[in-house]
């Protein structure tokens, strides 16, 4: 290897040292203690994190930084829906025709839609809906995703209890 990080082939040619990528998606062990720091309690300081994990605050703060740029954590307070006004829920199955990239793409544009996902089975899409009441639900159903080009039928599950609700599962 020359001293500007470049191997020679057996012809003399220089050919760069390529470091090995990290694979998208999986978090170094720092990153994901800190991960589960934050899921104990999203408002714990990060120099109480930093001292969890071996770290200083600013490298907490860093790298905290860098994982909510790359979209992989957000920090956010998480409401019990009835506490907050809403208090119907329900899952939406949807069938389409046509790309279902699409029509999830169109849907995942409504704001007030904040679940969309596509998915194998007897569904290509489910939408989770959070209203104030089941008239809202009926509005949501009828007046905004029945209306989508592509949706061809859809079920409705009203959610008739919250037993569980937890978004620990992060880094297992």
């Amino acid at each position: 290897m020359r001293a500007d990080g470049h191997h020679l082939t057996g012809t003399g040619a220089a050919v760069a040292a390529v470091a090995p990528r990290p694979v998208p998606g999986v978090l170094d062990p720092v990153d994901r203690a800190i991960v589960e720091q934050l899921q104990e309690d999203g408002r714990r300081p990060y120099r109480a994190v930093g001292e969890a994990v071996g770290l200083s605050e600013a490298a907490v703060r860093q790298r905290v930084q860098k994982l909510r740029d790359a979209g992989v954590v957000q920090i956010v307070a998480v409401t019990d829906p009835h506490h907050v006004g809403f208090a119907s829920q329900a899952m939406v199955g949807i069938r389409t025709e046509g790309d279902m990239r699409e029509v999830a793409a169109r849907l995942a544009e409504v704001a007030s839609i904040d679940y969309v996902v596509l998915c194998a089975g007897s569904f290509d899409i489910l939408v989770e809906l959070v209203c104030e009441d089941e008239n809202a639900i009926l509005e949501q159903l009828n007046g905004v995703i029945r209306r989508v080009p592509g949706v061809r039928e859809t079920e409705l599950f009203m959610y008739l209890k919250l037993a569980k609700q937890t978004y620990t599962w992060g880094t297992r």
